[in-house]
């Protein structure tokens, strides 16, 4: 639009920003009467205890102040992207690696289990639909937390269980949960939790490779192991 004639400004309705300093004599009028003019109806901003009315872009702005970030490791990563991403109030997820030692790591280097990395699914969530509780009621029932570093017949470091928090509210979540889950399995005979609950703070997420990403959807019949205890989250507990 520059350069372009833009005709008589004059005839632009005000924007609301017009300069701070005074009109010529008689040249101010109202906001009702510059409305009254130009043929629309502007708000009074005198009245600014108004409660703003709920527009498209209102709602998007307060969706956006509850949407949050979890980090589970359940053994392979692509079967438990699946049962995360079918889970309402899930926006978005994706697999990567973390907790380990070298820097983007490939997939072949994490499997040799030297990088220290774990198979991880990112979960992108709102919690103004999901809560984290009810993400990691997920995440106890759909694998064995008390075996350690291995998830049926995948063996090795980075199937471990582990539980990366975001937030101080996420950790206090997660061991609480912790203990209730364990209760569950104390009761059933069953052995003692082994997953690591671990602050993010400094760790860093690598995204997996693009074939491992959604690899469930690209091949429906694909790889899922996933062991279970059986054991059902407490029913007077679950949110």
């Amino acid at each position: 639009m520059y350069g372009k004639n833009l005709g008589d400004l004059s005839r632009v309705p005000p924007t609301g920003f017009e300069p701070v300093h005074p009109p010529p004599e008689g040249g101010a009028l109202s906001p009702e009467l510059r409305g009254r003019r130009y043929g629309i109806r502007l708000p009074n901003l005198a009245r600014s205890n108004e409660r703003n009315p709920a527009t498209p872009e209102r709602i998007r702005v307060m969706s956006a102040t509850t949407m949050s970030t979890a980090y589970f490791a359940t053994g392979c990563f692509w079967g438990a992207e699946r049962r995360f991403w079918k889970m309402a109030g899930v926006t978005n997820t994706s697999v990567g690696y973390m907790g380990g030692s070298t820097e983007n790591p490939s997939y072949e280097e994490v499997c040799t289990g030297r990088t220290g990395h774990a198979e991880m699914v990112k979960v992108e969530f709102d919690s103004a639909l999901v809560s984290y509780q009810r993400l990691l009621e997920e995440f106890w029932t759909m694998h064995d937390p008390t075996s350690l570093n291995a998830q049926g017949g995948d063996i090795g470091t980075q199937y471990r269980s582990s539980i990366y928090t975001t937030t101080d509210e996420q950790w206090e979540t997660a061991l609480a949960s912790r203990e209730i889950y364990q209760a569950a399995l104390n009761a059933a005979g069953m052995d003692e939790i082994v997953t690591e609950i671990l602050p993010v703070q400094a760790t860093v997420y690598y995204l997996a490779e693009e074939y491992h990403q959604k690899y469930l959807k690209k091949n429906p019949n694909g790889y899922d192991c996933h062991s279970s205890t059986g054991i059902a989250f407490p029913a007077a507990v679950a949110k």
